[in-house]
């Protein structure tokens, strides 16, 4: 599961990352969410990388009403194939979504404690995606997308039993590429030994909340190499009600 996420690097950086002409154009956002525009890295027509913003929550081609998107913020990885609403996009319309980190709440009493998941070397990942165009009655189109998500590795396990499916850099050409109808290898639990969590302010519960201070560790790193310490309560209630996922 992936409910909320940032994007915090430098244009430059995620121009390099990504294999993009020049630098996009956009601020830092630390508590990016459902329904909102977000930044995709997909192939053109003309076979060229580009960035473009799209709506989080896929709309497929043939919903009668956009509203469905709501509840396609997440694709699970294992059902691609057989869902109506993802099985053309996984064919033809894989993307990437750029993050420097990810958000997901860990269970406890009285709440939930928010954590955000990152690499440990800082450097920006992408999160492996689809993108659709849906048009409405008076033939506008609306772009989305979704995020695919797997099996939670060891790291993560202790605080959900899903995670977003990371597509490694090697791997960036293959997964959006068209031509490849079914790259089913990279819909995998990225490594542990790679990433870390921290506890963080549960002021990311509010999408009103959308600053660097969101992104401060407020307790231990967590590494893979070492245990999961127990859960604190939280010092708000935890955050809004996650809509079905796919």
């Amino acid at each position: 599961m992936c409910g909320r996420y940032e994007l915090h690097a430098q244009p430059a950086a995620i121009a390099l990352a990504f294999g993009l002409a020049a630098p996009p154009s956009f601020a830092p956002r630390y508590n990016i969410a459902p329904m909102q525009e977000v930044p995709i890295v997909r192939v053109n027509a003309q076979g060229v990388r580009e960035l473009a913003l799209v709506r989080w929550g896929l709309v497929p081609r043939w919903a009668k009403d956009p509203s469905i998107g709501s509840r396609m913020i997440n694709a699970r990885g294992e059902t691609l194939r057989d869902k109506p609403a993802f099985r053309t996009a996984y064919r033809r319309h894989r993307c990437l979504l750029p993050a420097t980190g990810f958000y997901e709440w860990m269970p406890g009493a009285p709440g939930k404690q928010p954590v955000r998941i990152a690499m440990k070397d800082g450097a920006p990942f992408a999160l492996a995606g689809l993108a659709e165009r849906w048009l409405g009655p008076d033939g506008e189109p609306l772009d989305s997308c979704t995020i695919v998500t797997t099996d939670a590795n060891d790291l993560l396990k202790p605080v959900h039993d899903r995670m977003p499916v990371i597509v490694g850099p090697a791997a960036y050409a293959r997964w959006l590429d068209p031509a490849v109808a079914d790259p089913a290898e990279l819909i995998a639990s990225y490594p542990s030994d790679a990433m870390l969590w921290t506890r963080v302010s549960t002021r990311v519960n509010s999408v009103r909340h959308d600053d660097a201070s969101l992104i401060e560790p407020i307790h231990e790193v967590v590494e893979s190499t070492r245990a999961a310490p127990a859960v604190e309560a939280p010092a708000e209630p935890g955050p809004p009600k996650q809509s079905a996922l796919f």
